[in-house]
């Protein structure tokens, strides 16, 4: 049975993992690191933290593994830079943190698309994301890269909204990896990953999510 950490719990694809890994024989623990308080469960321990400033010596960074699904808009976050910090920074200090503490798997929601040298900026930091991730030096690695995430999101995100509309009405006709994902099945991929701990670094793409 593992010691989970989650961070990303409160969004579509996290939500989704906390519920799952609740519900797993195989997970012993979850460790969900949130702004605000979750409901209580049994098997939660639920520190809340400023993500800016990250309690270092914390006794609960000892887990086995780390699925993080950290990730914002850039109308949300307000700035290129305040975007940057949630979907690049936040996640690598968890890891480096985690990994410290004797950690040894690190499951990462990613996306569709994500390359260090795209012109996009969103699939840049995607990108760099898990470039740096890698040379943290995990024993295992998973970079999920799902497109298009179906599922009822808490915040609006209505350009988003309507590229599901639309790709789920020309569903028939697109390649399997632009098809809509569910959140479920993220959350079902990123937590198998992270209670298996293979060893090496392993990419999911789109297509293999559904």
């Amino acid at each position: 049975m593992k010691q989970l950490m989650l961070v990303g719990a409160t969004g579509l694809v996290g939500s989704h993992v906390l519920q799952q890994a609740l519900a797993s024989d195989a997970v012993a623990r979850v460790v969900a690191l949130t702004r605000k308080p979750l409901a209580p469960h049994p098997k939660l321990l639920n520190p809340v933290v400023d993500f800016w400033r990250l309690p270092e010596g914390a006794d609960w960074w000892a887990v086995d593994a780390v699925v993080c699904t950290l990730g914002t808009t850039i109308r949300v976050a307000g700035s290129q830079a305040a975007f940057y910090k949630v979907d690049h920074d936040h996640p690598l200090e968890v890891a480096y943190l985690a990994r410290r503490h004797g950690a040894r798997a690190y499951a990462f929601n990613s996306a569709l698309g994500a390359d260090v040298a795209s012109r996009v900026f969103y699939s840049r930091t995607k990108g760099e994301t898990e470039r740096d991730l890698q040379a943290v030096g995990y024993p295992s690695l998973t970079l999920v890269r799902p497109g298009l995430i179906g599922g009822q999101r808490q915040e609006r995100r209505p350009l988003e909204q309507l590229a599901v509309n639309v790709s789920r009405l020309l569903q028939p006709l697109l390649p399997r990896r632009y098809r809509v994902v569910p959140a479920d099945r993220i959350a079902s991929h990123l937590l198998q990953a992270a209670v298996a701990s293979t060893p090496g670094v392993h990419v999911l793409p789109s297509e293999a999510l559904l």
